[in-house]
């Protein structure tokens, strides 16, 4: 039986029986409800009204709430690829993904793309596959494939690491392995201020082919160095896919503890090199302050872009202006030689190094011979120098373009 009752001023309402609410309505419609379970639901209060402090909330019951700048990686949903299909990777490098790079010895030979295979109902549209093409089963002692990200220094001060107000951090992600089960380990190196330190994670993958989403909780480290604030990345956080025992064979240290490499990937059974048909896939990679994951910050492409070009930066005809593609008009400096300007659309982490591919020509000039970095290149712009076939004279300009080669490309790299 439902009462209500005055005590002391106070109004008290009652619904008595299990699983009974109490229901707020006006002319007949229903405005607010307190379940028996004590939430209460409403569509119909201004936010105007509200006043007093609200209650403390534990960080795991917030879902589904706008987020920017919490993700600490840069291109976690795999949707800037500037670099393309990468082949016959058999050493180190980043892969077709930005930021993400391939750590690799004696572990069979890859080829990396951009996939639409991603986990479903998540909101992702691409995965980076790493496609066995050549296997390696023997698996050495010195073998390893990993997943690497480096952050600049000063991109995990928050951390605090290294003083007596060390945070955690929280490393999730979504990974995918045809054809094999097992476990694999992550782990974090820290090599900040010569500090040599790791924690990590190992992670049972129970169905071959299926998505997996996967929560590392990394302890605050309050025992290393002060992590630097700078544009250095001394941190790297790694997924390990193959490893053989000089990383396996000690006891898997969860805690921070001075590196032991035995100890980094102990219990490791999944080797992804064991045969062709071991494919895997990554996205959804998010690492943030606190100890419990959260919902995966999305950025816009745009965003995602302007923070990949601070690494690496590749303009080519393919996708600026078809296959006569103009780079940049040079002037005459002196003999055979011209110089002019490129600007980085993006601030660089560091003066890149300079690189091309393709095929160009000197628009309504000489004949173009060679291209290379010249005087005055900059973390905002290249001092690009061309080199003609034959000496000029002054006052000449000429206009740096593709020759009808799709690939052609300039190419700056200022990558951790």
């Amino acid at each position: 039986m439902s009462t209500i009752k005055s005590s002391n001023e106070h109004l008290t309402l009652n619904a008595d029986g299990s699983s009974k609410d109490i229901k707020f309505q006006a002319n007949g419609v229903e405005k607010a409800s307190i379940s028996s379970a004590g939430a209460f639901t409403s569509t119909t209060i201004d936010a105007t009204k509200l006043t007093g402090d609200l209650p403390a909330i534990s960080g795991a019951s917030l879902t589904n709430l706008p987020s920017k700048g919490k993700n600490i990686f840069i291109n976690g949903d795999m949707g800037v690829a500037q670099r393309g299909t990468i082949t016959s990777l058999t050493t180190s490098q980043y892969s077709t993904c930005d930021r993400w790079n391939v750590n690799i010895n004696d572990a069979g030979t890859w080829t990396t793309t951009q996939d639409t295979d991603v986990p479903a109902g998540q909101g992702f549209l691409h995965s980076l596959k790493l496609d066995c093409t050549t296997a390696d089963a023997s698996v050495a002692a010195a073998s390893f494939l990993r997943l690497q990200y480096r952050p600049e220094s000063q991109d995990l001060k928050q951390a605090r690491w290294g003083t007596s107000d060390a945070q955690p951090l929280v490393m999730s992600f979504w990974i995918k392995f045809d054809n094999l089960t097992g476990d694999f380990c992550t782990d974090v190196l820290s090599l900040d201020n010569s500090n040599n330190r790791t924690v990590s994670q190992k992670f049972t993958y129970g169905t071959a082919g299926a998505w997996q989403k996967c929560v590392f909780t990394i302890p605050a480290d309050t025992g290393g160095n002060t992590l630097g604030a700078d544009t250095g990345g001394d941190t790297y956080f790694q997924i390990f896919l193959q490893a053989g025992s000089d990383v396996t064979s000690g006891t898997l240290n969860t805690t921070w503890a001075t590196r032991v490499n035995a100890n980094r990937a102990a219990g490791q059974t999944i080797q992804a090199a064991s045969n062709t048909s071991n494919n895997v896939y990554l996205t959804g990679c998010q690492l943030e302050l606190g100890s419990t994951a959260t919902d995966f910050e999305y950025r816009t492409y745009g965003e995602q872009l302007a923070l990949c070009q601070r690494y690496y930066y590749k303009t080519t005809s393919s996708n600026s202006g078809g296959s006569y593609q103009n780079f940049a008009v040079c002037s005459w400096i002196d003999n055979a030689v011209y110089r002019g300007v490129i600007e980085f659309p993006v601030t660089m982490r560091t003066r890149p190094t300079f690189s091309s591919t393709g095929n160009f020509q000197s628009l309504g000039g000489p004949t173009f011979s060679a291209m290379n970095a010249g005087d005055g290149t900059t973390f905002d712009r290249h001092g690009i120098q061309v080199n003609v076939a034959t000496n000029q004279s002054a006052g000449q300009s000429i206009l740096i373009r593709a020759n009808n080669d799709a690939t052609t490309a300039l190419i700056y790299d200022a990558e951790l």
